[in-house]
């Protein structure tokens, strides 16, 4: 028998992460590595120092599985004001080891063998994996870049597609707004529309809401979950470590309804057990911080924003402003390359720049293979030599 031969099916489906591949590429060849999505700053000092009193403290061993009381209060009084949730600590959340683990065990905890999920494309790249390791088949919705009626480029969707991929098979949709790789924070329109083929064909929405503080130009952040048609039905993913730059800490959590958290938190336990204790109570320190620190961290990264767009637009891409998270997705039709892989090897080894090839992000690669995202979540100094590394793009083609 041979190795090959012993591998689960689901292995052989989809392949190694191409982001984290692609700061490999960066390491070895000393670039500015504009590929992953980890914030280049610090969480706020007395975050820190919460996390150090609480190991000092003595919380070094588990919490409850599901997460400390304290900190899940913390996130019900944050869900219920600012996302406008109703949510109660005991019944309704889950704490997870970042946000990854909670779309997974989500998934997990409603997926049958034969049921469908329907992902927006282009997506972050967990998403099919997990639809994949659930037991369930993914079918994919475009986001396509259209022209509004103010001269505006934005991404949604066909209405008719979306539509045609519900069936009665179809168990859940995942929504991530705002959007990797994208940017696009999606509409109170788009929301309701999702909500009444959820409610006819009687599915879950679970929605990805990570980059919910990082909406830029006065745009509003909805959670779907706060439509009344769609408290009963929706499951939110997020977590605390792209607004507060510790994506090494992994807190993240699950909102649902009681029936569903009870099985989320079955499906989160034999996974991981628990988000590491000393951290959950320095969560706490984080989600009480007061709205200057929300407002702080908009304003610089819009600055980081609009430098890297006008940065990339000098040096040859086509783009245009993120809504919000902090990434830039550009066209590379200009450059010639036969494709994005192409591209993204050429840009590391040749300019010292790294990215992430577009078809990544896409289940049909053709739909994505002039694409390629930056972000920006760097310091102004990085910035400043990556722009212009990307300056010597057409001097070199």
């Amino acid at each position: 028998m041979s190795h090959q031969s012993k591998l689960s099916d689901k292995s052989t489906r989809f392949t190694e992460s191409v982001i984290r591949g692609m700061t490999q590429l960066c390491l070895r060849y000393n670039a500015i590595n504009l590929s992953q999505g980890t914030p280049a700053y610090q969480p706020p000092d007395v975050v820190k120092a919460a996390a150090i009193e609480a190991i000092q403290e003595g919380y070094n061993q588990y919490s409850i599985t599901w997460g400390a009381p304290d900190f899940r209060e913390a996130i019900a009084h944050k869900m219920t004001t600012f996302n406008h949730i109703p949510t109660d600590a005991a019944a309704n959340i889950t704490v997870t080891c970042g946000s990854t683990e909670g779309m997974l065990s989500a998934l997990l905890a409603i997926i049958n063998p034969g049921d469908e999920v329907i992902i927006f494309e282009p997506f972050y790249e967990n998403y099919g994996p997990d639809t994949i390791i659930s037991g369930a088949k993914p079918v994919y919705v475009a986001l396509n870049e259209t022209q509004s009626v103010d001269g505006v480029m934005r991404f949604t969707y066909d209405t008719t597609e979306l539509r045609n991929a519900f069936s009665t098979n179809t168990k859940a949709i995942i929504i991530n707004t705002p959007n990797n790789p994208l940017g696009k924070v999606f509409t109170q329109e788009e929301l309701e529309q999702i909500a009444d083929l959820c409610c006819e064909y009687d599915c879950i929405a679970v929605t990805d809401e990570i980059y919910e503080h990082m909406i830029y130009d006065d745009k509003s952040h909805i959670s779907i979950g706060s439509l009344p048609q769609m408290q009963d039905r929706t499951i939110t993913v997020s977590g605390l470590s792209k607004t507060y730059s510790m994506t090494g800490w992994r807190l993240g959590y699950v909102v649902a309804p009681e029936v569903l958290t009870n099985a989320i938190r079955k499906m989160h336990d034999f996974l991981t057990v628990g988000a590491p204790h000393p951290l959950q109570r320095a969560g706490i320190a984080a989600l009480n911080l007061p709205p200057s620190y929300y407002q702080e961290l908009v304003e610089k990264y819009d600055k980081n924003r609009k430098r890297l767009v006008n940065t990339l637009r000098a040096a040859g891409f086509r783009c245009h402003p993120p809504e919000a998270a902090y990434y830039i997705m550009t066209d590379i039709s200009d450059f010639g390359f036969p494709d994005d892989t192409a591209f993204a090897h050429w840009l590391v080894k040749e300019i010292g720049v790294g990215g992430v090839p577009g078809s990544s992000f896409y289940s049909r690669p053709h739909l994505g293979k002039t694409k390629f995202r930056f972000m920006f979540s760097m310091a102004d100094d990085v910035l400043i030599e990556a722009g212009e590394r990307l300056m010597k793009i057409k001097s070199k083609i």
